[in-house]
């Protein structure tokens, strides 16, 4: 069954919508999340987070084959460092995120979060008055978490803040590996490195909660987040446009409060649902003027024409065919 994840992986970016590759992405993004808030009172946000990260990793690692032999073999020193970062930025997203859950409500954690992928977008655009939906947001993240009633967990909202600049490098250096490596290679070297780095945070919580329960709980979560959602996000973005994505990613944060409110039960306000409503209104109009172009890295949707992957030598023949193959209409 695990060995079966590439070609099922390659089969649904052919069949499947793009969006909704990307909107199950999202689903099992906050459903992972939130299954990882109830097991914080048993070994911590940093423990349970390190543990997902290693099953990850080895489960990636076990579907591998020889791509990503390969990938090893032939990578540069440039190759390295770049995935070297990209790990250590996929830990700190990960571990940010889940210390801002352990404090705030799930749905304002990825509202916080949300703004530094929505700066990377405001600034792509290099026109002042983008800015505007940057002030949006803030003021929506405002009415998610009350500063003025004094009840606001400043700490969460830092960690969700350092989160969300760890999403914007995500960004950009995920484009690059995945260009230099390739898809799953490139994220599975990033995972092992994630890892590592969480180890010394993670393993000693970790270790003193152990057993047979909470490994096959981290297991199970490990595959719902992170491993199926940046797999399914990858996908997604090889035939969806940039304003297309833009779009659907708006609506992340949305997808968080909801999985809250039915697994954690994280009911919100009436002034939370309209903070809300002003970070997914900031997101939409951020990406309105960039729906023409398709995503660094990625075809426009329905193209035949292959991306910056399609040309690297070091992918197997069986890859680049399945790259070239035109998205079904």
């Amino acid at each position: 069954m695990i060995r079966s994840l590439p070609l099922s992986l390659r089969r649904a970016r052919r069949r499947v919508p793009a969006p909704l590759l990307l909107v199950a992405g999202m689903v099992l993004l906050h459903t992972g999340s939130a299954g990882a808030v109830h097991l914080f009172d048993t070994a911590g946000p940093l423990g349970v987070t390190w543990l997902r990260l290693s099953w990850a990793a080895l489960l990636l690692a076990a579907v591998g084959g020889r791509p990503l032999l390969r990938a090893v073999r032939t990578a540069t020193w440039a190759d390295i460092a770049a995935t070297a970062v990209l790990g250590v930025v996929s830990a700190g997203m990960t571990v940010m995120f889940s210390l801002a859950t352990d404090r705030i409500p799930l749905g304002t954690a990825a509202a916080v979060e949300f703004l530094g992928p929505l700066t990377v977008a405001v600034l792509a655009l290099r026109r002042r008055r983008e800015a505007l939906w940057i002030l949006l947001a803030l003021a929506g993240v405002l009415l998610l978490t009350r500063p003025w009633q004094g009840e606001a967990d400043l700490l969460g909202v830092a960690f969700g803040l350092l989160g969300g600049a760890c999403v914007a490098l995500y960004i950009v250096f995920s484009q690059s590996v995945g260009s230099r490596l390739g898809v799953l290679p490139g994220l599975t070297l990033a995972m092992t490195v994630s890892a590592l780095v969480t180890l010394p945070l993670g393993l000693p919580r970790a270790a003193a909660a152990a057993d047979g329960r909470l490994l096959a709980a981290t297991l199970a979560l490990a595959v719902v987040y992170p491993l199926l959602p940046l797999l399914l996000e990858m996908a997604a973005l090889q035939r969806m446009s940039r304003g297309a994505f833009g779009v659907l990613a708006s609506v992340d944060p949305a997808i968080g409060l909801l999985m809250g409110l039915l697994l954690i039960g994280q009911v919100p306000v009436a002034v939370q649902l309209a903070g809300m409503a002003l970070v997914v209104a900031a997101g939409l109009g951020a990406t309105r003027g960039d729906g023409a172009r398709p995503a660094d890295g990625t075809r426009e949707a329905g193209s035949g024409s292959g991306g910056p992957e399609d040309t690297d030598p070091r992918r197997g023949d069986d890859e680049r065919r399945d790259a070239a193959a035109p998205a079904p209409v």
